[in-house]
């Protein structure tokens, strides 16, 4: 069952065109990779999905709902799960509280009980702090949770980010190059993570990635984007053996 489509999706900037008709298919626990050299639209076709961007003609759909020209905040109370290129932690709150704004879109109490500090306010918070204490441990960083955000390396704050993006239990996370920063055993852990929460949780992930070692090894199909336009889809072995995607991409 498909949890994510793309029909036919382009997006033009001024005179360039950074996608053209890209159609790309996530079924249920499957890990997707997509690929390309730098500008081939990668990002921009996770932005599209995400809502952060409009395309000029094209549909999203996530299952049977359609969701283009959703706001990014219906998209992912939706169950769509979202990580980026650069950092987005926020440097002076803790790691727990980074991980627990990843539930601000399922909170139930309004202003008014915020600022009165209500019982059901306090309840919920607590609530939201469990929640985020079993997202850390589960992706083995609880240890860091009083830590400030700002404090962590960079590829540790990529985990806490993942961490972020499963707090609100989505049907889909789309990480765009997760694995930067990350050391050889740390790409290995990373792999591990998302085999196990796709195992564990039924989660379907869509990720960028240049580290080419995760991909192929994690990944159970991959999408290979060149100059806004697919070439490829397929296996990771049919996509290491395909002749378009070595002359664009993964080189002689």
């Amino acid at each position: 069952m498909s949890v994510l489509s793309a029909e036919t999706v382009s997006l033009a900037f001024g005179g360039v065109q950074a996608l053209v008709d890209v159609s790309v298919e996530a079924r249920a626990g499957e890990i997707v990779g997509v690929i390309g050299p730098n500008g081939a639209g990668k990002t921009t076709l996770l932005n599209v999905i995400s809502g952060m961007q409009r395309p000029d003609r094209g549909t999203v759909c996530l299952g049977d709902v359609p969701i283009t020209g959703l706001r990014p905040s219906a998209i992912a109370a939706l169950g769509v799960g979202r990580t980026f290129q650069s950092s987005q932690l926020f440097a002076g709150l803790t790691v727990l509280e980074n991980v627990m704004t990843g539930l601000h879109l399922r909170g139930q109490t309004g202003l008014f009980q915020a600022a009165l500090r209500t019982r059901a306010m306090r309840n919920e918070e607590r609530n939201v702090a469990e929640a985020a204490h079993d997202a850390l441990r589960y992706v083995g960083m609880e240890a860091f949770a009083t830590r400030p955000g700002a404090a962590l390396s960079f590829g540790q704050q990529r985990i806490v980010e993942i961490a972020r993006a499963l707090i609100s239990k989505p049907k889909i996370v789309l990480l765009d190059e997760p694995a930067v920063g990350l050391s050889v055993n740390r790409v290995a852990e990373l792999e591990h993570l998302l085999r196990r929460v796709r195992d564990e949780q039924g989660v379907t992930f869509v990720l960028i990635e240049h580290v080419i070692r995760l991909v192929m090894g994690v990944c159970d199909r991959v999408v290979v984007l060149n100059s806004g336009r697919k070439i490829a889809d397929g296996t990771p072995a049919a996509i290491r053996g395909n002749a378009a995607v070595i002359e664009a991409y993964l080189g002689k």
